[in-house]
């Protein structure tokens, strides 16, 4: 039986475009990062996007190989990999460079882009995405267990290809995947992925059941299952302070979420995200308020949708540093230290 006890704590970022230059804005990401590994979360985790200020990291290997260099402990990694947006040969040499780079503290999630509209700005068609991300995962799982590589598909052909890089992680890194349906959960258990949820916490809970009961490990990884909830965070104070922070910030990343949408005359398609913090609060996927405040809701949460990990997200919008900072610190002191998992089993 493969096992996962106490509840696991862990960050997730759009790095969405903030309020300050760009290079700043990445300066401070880092100095954030820092702060995470410091306070000892078990990892970062960040969305990929393209062409649009919802996602300042639309290479996110580039931004990950500095964060292996700013922090010991945390281990990191994208959530998602769009795998149709790339050759699979070259991601498959970056997960190695990136596991080796950090010790082995890379995971990396897959997914097959959750915006039609950016995938079609590479000149792929949403229509063969779900092909195509089969495909690539199973050339990642090729490519990352084997010296050569030998492959015959519809959309890639590789014969004899030497494989010169391996990660440290064996058989490769932990890998996630978003979920949002039970019928999901139940895939991506079977492949022993970690996942992911945003949704509203009366929805986690059948969800998570599905993986549980499905879950599968992966021979050889002694990956523990893990079953987590995104929130947005924001900890100050007082009550007041934090929730005029969480309004401002969360107006400009609702803009900058929809921005792609708006520009497309279309409406976003399988999320649905409204447009003032109290929404994601009223259903449970923001916590705002005071340490103690924050601690009762999460805990409520945790306890009624029997998640394993929380991912956090405490930068968004136009937060500055030092908000960020602050709302992390009184996280860590006063939150982190008194939040309880149940133990969960997971069937073979």
């Amino acid at each position: 039986m493969a096992a996962s006890t106490g509840l696991m704590l862990g960050i997730f970022d759009h790095m969405d475009r903030g309020a300050v230059p760009v290079a700043e804005f990445y300066e401070n990401r880092l100095r954030l990062i820092e702060a995470y590994d410091r306070a000892d979360f078990y990892a970062y985790l960040v969305a990929e996007h393209h062409s649009t200020p919802l996602g300042m990291a639309p290479s996110p290997g580039i931004f990950l190989s500095a964060v292996a260099q700013r922090t010991k402990r945390l281990r990191f990694g994208p959530l998602v990999y769009t795998l149709p947006l790339y050759h699979p040969l070259r991601l498959i040499e970056e997960i190695c460079m990136l596991d080796q780079m950090s010790g082995g503290r890379l995971e990396f999630g897959v997914g097959k882009g959750i915006s039609p509209i950016e995938t079609r700005y590479y000149g792929i068609d949403p229509d063969k995405s779900d092909a195509m991300f089969a495909e690539g995962y199973d050339l990642l799982r090729a490519g990352l267990t084997s010296k050569l590589l030998n492959f015959e598909g519809a959309f890639y052909q590789f014969k004899d290809v030497p494989l010169t890089l391996e990660t440290i992680q064996k058989p490769y890194p932990p890998i996630w995947y978003g979920v949002v349906q039970p019928s999901s959960a139940q895939r991506a258990a079977k492949r022993g992925f970690k996942v992911m949820s945003n949704t509203a916490t009366a929805n986690v809970r059948a969800t998570a059941e599905t993986y549980w009961e499905n879950f599968v490990s992966i021979p050889g990884s002694g990956t523990k299952p893990a079953f987590g909830m995104n929130r947005f965070l924001v900890v100050a104070d007082t009550d007041e302070a934090a929730w005029a922070i969480a309004r401002r910030a969360y107006r400009r990343w609702h803009a900058s979420f929809m921005n792609l949408w708006n520009l497309a005359g279309i409406e976003p398609i399988g999320v649905n995200y409204p447009p003032e913090i109290d929404g994601q609060a009223a259903d449970g996927r923001a916590v705002i308020g005071t340490p103690q405040a924050v601690l009762d809701k999460l805990q409520a949460q945790v306890e009624q949708t029997g998640v394993n990990y929380l991912g956090c997200r405490f930068a968004f919008g136009d937060m500055s540093l030092t908000e960020s900072m602050r709302s992390i610190e009184l996280f860590a002191e006063q939150v982190k230290p008194h939040l309880r998992g149940a133990q969960r089993v997971a069937a073979e």
